[in-house]
């Protein structure tokens, strides 16, 4: 599965690498003298090289600057190799690595969750369940059009509104339409879950619940990008934070962009209205590890460390939401607006992927040249050979940043924003090692809410009110934690993750004025810009080391090969030495002997909001700026980076967006 996810590229490199070590003659290229032997024919492969020879010949992999490849085939099998052993487990749900590291998986389930309920039953259609014969009756059983196409094989769904998506923006816009009165058919390409349904295990939850199991990442292997693939999208996977758009972003989109909306009591209204549905509590009774840690390292050095409002309960204690809340506490839109889009008629169908848009000359002699008619879909189970083809009045592309772009641009669409201005608030993370000793500091990495608190590094200059950076705590599973930890050795490796349940971890979260693009399914281009987003990338860092070291880390590092500090013993000359050192690095392929991870949560941008075609792929009503009845209602609209957790942001647009959708529907 891993193999199948990968990049094309770098299976390729691995491949060739793999092959080469196998015989001499490659092991020779690759290794160089120490494929040396007193005995004929002088050279060994790489699988008779001792143990010690092997890992020399890793480590100066890790730091090849000039053929890049190798390093990147030595990261791609260090990502492998880890991934599985951490992550995966047997069939009673075990790892034997877990209780050595002092890991466990907390599937304990909510009481009130005991029996088998699902919210969506009543507009649910689960591709998986079905076959050629019994779709179209399901389908018609739920109120929806049907018509037979035998001869081209394509089953014709009749609806008002169709939604590509059910995430943050799909699942509000499918409420919001449906309210109204209109039928809205939603397709998901990923399967629909409930808490019971959780595992809360690495391996299987990426697997599951993730785009590309978890895999996705930008071409040169630099970032890598976690999105949701289910129904619920991001909201029902991510780490809960619900953080309203800040106002220097609006001032920034009404004034700077052009976009009124920002400004209007509509938008400040509708963040109310989302949050009052998603339950959005500002405190928490009882934090977990890593954010005891930034709460008091903050505290010590005089710095504001604020709670971070949550779509779930006060005392919700759990640290495994970002595999699904198998408590049923955290309120994604699979358990609150597609409970109420289902209520008034809507319907989900699952494991349907769409294919492209239908779309039309507009004969009507509208502003657009084009019309869009509906969408072109595919069922992802084999019982199923039917094409589905939805024909609608309004269609919502709501599939997310990285996946709106290739699906319009496949369809015909040829606005030069789309797929570009990808925003992705890239991380670097900083680590301290807090050993069990530190009785002040309670618990294991892995317990408590993930995000409970945030720190924000500002701006020095008081006419400037942006935030150069945010630092928050991740959910770092064994085997996440694994492949972004640098490997130095073998030795070394198994003591980092012997202390893998001590070592807090911050994240260092930018709003990047650096983009990117993807204009083709999985093929993600991004370049940081050089000088502001690593400047505020290096003052984020720097203040999650000095927050660490203030909040008692005997060890503090980055994930930059051997940048790591032991606090005990060094006077503070040493520490401020080794802090101010720290700056945003490089990607595996750079040139660079030393380099980092990135990762990224988040992705916006990509068919952002603009007051004409060269500005926007969108027009302020999320509308395509080229095909009438074509609506983009996702992370894509957003203008810029910013530069905060965002789905209160998203949720809103939607909802905006959505009811512009329902009035025009209404009168037109």
């Amino acid at each position: 599965m891993f193999v199948e996810r990968a990049l094309p590229e770098a299976f390729t490199i691995v491949r060739v690498i793999l092959w080469m070590l196998s015989t001499r003659f490659g092991t020779f290229l690759l290794c160089g003298s120490l494929s040396h032997t007193n005995k004929w024919p002088f050279i060994n492969t790489f699988s008779n090289l001792s143990l010690r020879n092997r890992e020399i010949v890793l480590q100066k992999w890790f730091k090849h600057r000039f053929f890049t490849p190798v390093r990147l085939a030595f990261l791609s099998i260090k990502i492998f190799c880890v991934i599985v052993f951490f992550s995966q487990c047997n069939e009673n749900g075990e790892n034997l690595a877990w209780e050595a590291i002092g890991y466990h998986v907390d599937n304990h389930e909510n009481a009130n969750n005991s029996r088998k309920e699902r919210p969506l039953e009543k507009g649910i259609v689960e591709a998986m369940n079905e076959d050629n014969a019994s779709l179209p009756k399901s389908l018609s059983k739920k109120g929806l059009e049907i018509e037979i196409d035998s001869k081209n094989n394509i089953l014709k769904v009749k609806c008002d509104v169709v939604i590509v998506g059910s995430g943050c923006g799909g699942g509000v816009a499918a409420a919001v339409l449906a309210s109204s009165g209109l039928k809205v058919l939603v397709l998901e390409k990923g399967n629909y879950f409930t808490p019971r349904d959780y595992s809360c295990l690495e391996g299987p939850s990426m697997n599951e619940l993730y785009e590309s199991g978890g895999t996705c990442s930008t071409l040169d292997g630099k970032i890598g990008i976690l999105a949701g693939s289910m129904v619920g999208g991001g909201s029902a996977v991510n780490w809960s934070a619900c953080i309203k758009t800040p106002d220097y972003v609006l001032k920034d989109w009404s004034e700077n962009h052009n976009l009124p909306l920002f400004s209007s009591f509509e938008y400040v209204s509708a963040m109310d209205i989302v949050c009052k549905r998603i339950g959005v509590t500002d405190t928490c009774v009882e934090e977990g590890l890593q954010n005891q840690v930034l709460r008091k390292g903050c505290n010590k050095l005089g710095l504001q460390v604020d709670y971070v409002p949550r779509n779930s309960s006060q005392n919700h204690y759990c640290g495994s939401c970002n595999y699904g809340c198998r408590k049923g506490d955290k309120q994604g839109t699979d358990v609150t607006w597609l409970v109420d889009a289902v209520e008034h008629g809507a319907v989900i169908l699952t494991r349907c992927k769409a294919e492209k848009f239908i779309l039309a000359n507009n004969e009507e002699g509208g502003v657009r040249r084009k019309k869009c008619l509906g969408v072109m879909a595919n069922v992802l189970t084999e019982n199923i050979t039917w094409r589905i083809q939805v024909e609608a009045k309004a269609t919502i592309s709501s599939c997310g940043a990285i996946s709106s772009p290739p699906l319009m641009i496949s369809s015909g669409l040829k606005n030069k924003n789309i797929g570009r201005n990808l925003h992705l608030h890239p991380v670097l993370m900083t680590w301290g090692h807090f050993p069990d000793s530190l009785s002040d500091l309670k618990g294991k990495i892995f317990e408590g809410g993930i995000i409970t608190s945030v720190h924000k590094v500002l701006s020095k200059s008081k006419e400037d009110s942006e935030v150069k950076a945010i630092i928050e705590t991740p959910a770092l599973a064994p085997g996440t934690f694994s492949t972004l930890f640098p490997w130095e050795s073998g030795f070394d490796f198994k003591e980092r993750m012997l202390r893998y349940s001590r070592t807090v971890h911050l994240i260092t979260i930018i709003k990047d004025r650096g983009s990117g693009e993807v204009r083709t399914e999985g093929r993600i281009k991004y370049e940081l810009d050089e000088e502001f987003d690593k400047k505020n990338m290096k003052h984020g860092l720097q203040r999650a080391l000095r927050i660490l070291i203030a909040a008692g880390a005997v060890e503090v590092g980055t994930h930059k090969n051997g940048e790591r500090i032991v606090c005990s013993g060094t006077n503070e000359k040493e520490l401020k030495k080794f802090v101010e050192s720290i700056c945003a690095t490089e990607g595996p392929m750079s040139h660079e002997e030393s380099w980092s991870l990135y990762a990224s949560a988040h992705q916006m941008g990509s068919c952002r909001m603009g007051t004409t075609e060269k500005e926007g792929a969108v027009d302020e009503n999320g509308q395509s700026w080229e095909a009438e009845g074509l609506f983009v209602c996702d992370a894509s609209l957003l203008p810029t980076a910013i530069g905060v957790n965002p789905m209160i942001t998203v949720e809103s647009i939607a909802y905006c967006v959505a009811k512009g959708i329902a009035e025009a529907l209404r009168v037109g």
